[in-house]
């Protein structure tokens, strides 16, 4: 064999690898990408997946207690009136009814935004026509923020710190509710996530974002 021949063959064995690796690499993106409608992905912190760690601020001192009256995140677009709600006959929170898919609902059972303890806002993902106001809800990312508008006229700011998408099998309401530490003002995000189940008329999976709080300001003004 020449030396033509051998640099060619180890050329072709090297562009054969790659194309392999490649091909890996793309069907890895589509086993661990968050999509609508598409396979569950895997449970973790959604938010770390392929990318370098986010330096998250410290977490302020908690406020007191003020009803909310609206939740923006700026990276979705998300501008939604919050109304109070209770549980629903399976003891999780009952989101606001699916006429009002552009609202979200603050389960008026547990901790105010920006007071100590977790509090829970819950959103529909879609309805039969279109999407709703938390469609967007698992491409948020950790060191993105959270703006609660409250009745005491301030702004609770919360920091992402984590996304999860948790099938309804393996969910635990302890861990989904509850604070993550102690003393912390944090607020959940929660709406469905993972496949639509036909037979059951449900999703397969819930989204969960956790945030804390990493500052206050005014909300004059603001409606």
């Amino acid at each position: 064999m020449s030396e033509r021949e051998r640099v060619s063959g180890r050329f072709l064995t090297g562009l054969a690898w790659a194309v392999l690796l490649f091909g890996l690499w793309l069907w890895g993106r589509e086993v661990t990408d968050v999509r609508h409608g598409g396979s569950v992905p895997a449970t973790g912190d959604m938010a770390a997946v392929g990318r370098p760690p986010v330096r998250l601020p410290p977490a302020a001192e908690p406020m007191g207690q003020a009803l909310p009256r609206r939740v923006d995140i700026p990276e979705l677009g998300v501008r939604a009136p919050i109304v109070a709600r209770g549980l629903d006959g399976d003891g999780a929170v009952d989101p606001p009814p699916f006429d009002q898919a552009g609202v979200v609902g603050w389960y008026a059972g547990g901790a105010k935004p920006g007071a100590r303890g977790a509090a829970l806002l819950v959103g529909h993902v879609d309805t039969e026509t279109r999407p709703a106001v938390f469609y967007k809800l698992s491409t948020l990312r950790g060191g993105e923020t959270v703006r609660v508008v409250r009745d005491d006229g301030k702004v609770a700011e919360f920091t992402v710190d984590d996304v999860e998408v948790v099938r309804r099998d393996r969910f635990d309401a302890r861990l989904a509710y509850g604070a993550r530490r102690a003393g912390r003002a944090e607020l959940r995000l929660i709406t469905c996530g993972g496949v639509f189940d036909r037979a059951g008329h449900s999703y397969t999976a819930n989204v969960i974002v956790s945030a804390y709080l990493t500052g206050t300001g005014a909300g004059r003004g603001v409606t």
